[in-house]
């Protein structure tokens, strides 16, 4: 996530005007997150140690609501710990990709896991083995069983200055965003061959003047980039003409915003 994007100093332009689409709510954030980091860290109450947290590094699965769901062992310490209490909660991270974990986006889950009940044991079995493949060779050991959380209220960081508490309700209502799988080679391809292009971007829907641009990220809505400019690292957000669904809308629109971007200069 961009520094500072909701507080950047913008200066005055008359360049075209993009308009103000909403940008995604922090629950389809989380919901996207899940759908695209496999693995996270469960904290159980310890049965040894009362009150206090164990964590376990932990796999999980979506159901349809994007609830987690876990294959693990009774052998299995955590196991233990929520069969004698099911609260608990995962933490899901966002991989940093340029080394600053504190600005990658982050989730908490906070809600009860319980055991799967036997007539949803086969589409979870599926629902599963679509994420953790590598599960088949013991996924039907008898000592596995399959656990779901059911959220009670989950936590968003979506990096610096961008945070706040989720409804269990509306993250179950919401959707990962359309452009969670592909953002990452959007946002390669922008960045290897079209730096110019958003600096001028920039220029015209931000008014901001950069030396050097890179887009940080990219959804449905619009995208962010980072920003050199002569006072500094800035971030902008920056809104589509119109919603997009799929990386052929996304380069229709950016091309789009170029031209109408150069016409108005």
């Amino acid at each position: 996530m961009v520094p500072n994007e909701s507080t950047t100093r913008q200066h005055a332009h008359t360049g075209p005007v993009a308009p103000q689409l909403p940008e995604p709510t922090h629950a389809e954030r989380v919901q996207t997150l899940l759908s695209l980091v496999p693995t996270g860290t469960l904290s159980t109450l310890s049965r040894k140690h009362p009150g206090f947290p164990f964590g376990s590094l932990m796999p999980f699965a979506l159901d349809s609501a994007g609830r987690p769901i876990f294959l693990i062992s009774n052998m299995a310490m955590h196991t233990q710990n929520l069969k004698e209490d099911p609260r608990c909660s995962l933490f899901v991270g966002e991989p940093s990709s340029d080394g600053d974990a504190l600005g990658a986006a982050r989730a908490t889950l906070l809600g009860h896991a319980e055991p799967v009940s036997e007539e949803e044991l086969a589409s979870v079995r599926e629902q599963y083995l679509t994420r953790h493949e590598n599960s088949r060779y013991w996924i039907d050991f008898s000592d596995f069983n399959f656990f779901r959380l059911e959220p009670v209220d989950l936590y968003y960081v979506g990096g610096f200055g961008v945070m706040g508490w989720v409804d269990s309700q509306d993250y179950e209502r919401a959707a990962p965003d359309p452009l969670a799988q592909t953002a990452p080679g959007i946002l390669t391809h922008m960045n290897a061959d079209h730096v110019d292009a958003m600096i001028l971007l920039a220029r015209s829907y931000a008014g901001i003047e950069a030396t050097e641009a890179a887009m940080t990220s990219v959804d449905r809505l619009g995208f962010s980039l980072r920003l050199k400019t002569n006072g500094g690292i800035k971030g902008a957000r920056i809104s589509f003409l119109r919603e997009v669904a799929t990386p052929q809308d996304t380069r229709a629109v950016l091309v789009e915003m170029v031209r109408q971007a150069k016409a108005g200069s």
